[in-house]
């Protein structure tokens, strides 16, 4: 063999060895930064970090709250989970159009809402298709439990004088003393739908119109009508148990009043959007969120009033009669209630 023959035979085998050499090295690499295992709390299985499939939260939830539960989540399970909010002005019902709007090619995984009747329409609109958490569900579950409540300031309003039921308030002494989240978003919303089935048509619209004759503050949201009792601007407030449980956290000096006749039981709920596994990412999250452990949290946190829903004399919504008239509800509304 000449010179130069040997030369370039010389030359590839040192590029071939270092190709190797490279090739292990990646290898090694790849080993050392994807082949290890998460290990979690016990009784969590174990899995790899890198094959842990992101998994798609549409929340209704208000953020303070399901940030804590989602990053436990995550930290237990190794579960990346992208959460899309809603604001608190189109709280819940935001979201259930984008629901509805992506049905035929769904984003989300799970929804988890703050009330019953966006949950209740996404299921009779077949978001949730065939799904099914439970053996019998229609891909939904509800969970925990907060309450409607007037709020006052016990200072300003003394027991003799404060109101005993919604109707009371379109009387002239309450004119431009009430404070409400405008009633086309959210808890309220589904309150004042609830009562629309409850009470019949007319007598319901005759109450709308008078209390928006009494020109009631409108606001963005439920944590704003207890703001608003606690500032002494209205003297009493239709909103949620769990925002007067913060307010009073924060040092406000408000009271929730129980008058169960006209105001509803309103719990959490959690759904599947989209077809899952048993041990999928989104089975996963509802087992967790669903623990028993976790509602407990949410009471703690003041995100539900109670882990279960409270014995009483509650207003029942009739949820046939409420969908099926919700569009129309919806536009009287609008019409009544305008910031």
């Amino acid at each position: 063999m000449s010179k130069g023959s040997r030369n370039l035979s010389n030359a590839l085998l040192l590029i071939f060895s270092v190709a190797i050499l490279i090739g292990l090295l990646v290898l090694a690499l790849l080993g050392a930064g994807f082949g290890g295992v998460y290990r979690g709390d016990p009784g969590v299985r174990n899995r790899s970090k890198a094959s842990a499939a992101a998994l798609v939260l549409y929340c209704a939830q208000d953020q303070d709250f399901a940030e804590k539960v989602i990053a436990e989540f995550s930290r237990k399970t190794g579960i990346e989970v992208r959460a899309v909010y809603d604001s608190e002005l189109t709280k819940t019902v935001g979201l259930a159009n984008r629901l509805l709007a992506e049905r035929d090619n769904p984003r989300a995984d799970v929804f988890w809402g703050n009330e019953e009747l966006r949950t209740r329409q996404l299921a009779d609109r077949g978001v949730f298709g065939t799904n099914r958490i439970g053996v019998s569900d229609a891909g939904w579950v509800a969970f925990g439990a907060r309450t409607r409540r007037l709020v006052v300031d016990p200072q300003r309003l003394p027991e003799k004088d404060r109101p005993t039921s919604l109707i009371e308030l379109t009387n002239a002494r309450w004119k431009g003393r009430v404070s409400l989240a405008v009633p086309t978003f959210g808890t309220t919303s589904t309150h004042f739908h609830a009562l629309r089935a409850a009470w019949g048509e007319v007598a319901w619209r005759r109450w709308c119109e008078a209390l928006a004759a009494n020109k009631p503050f409108l606001e963005p949201g439920n944590s704003h009508v207890v703001r608003r009792v606690a500032r002494g601007e209205a003297l009493v407030g239709i909103t949620d148990s769990d925002d007067v449980t913060v307010a009073n956290r924060g040092g406000a000096r408000v009271e929730a009043l129980l008058l169960e006749r006209d105001f509803l039981v309103i719990p959490n709920t959690v759904a599947l959007v989209r077809p899952a596994a048993p041990e999928s990412p989104a089975r996963q999250f509802l087992g967790f969120v669903l623990s028993a452990g976790v509602v407990q949290e949410l009471v703690t946190a003041g995100a539900l009033e109670s882990p279960v829903a409270p014995v009483g004399a509650w207003l029942r919504p009739d949820w046939r009669r409420v969908l099926g008239d919700l569009d129309m509800g919806i536009g009287e509304l609008e019409s009544r209630f305008r910031r």
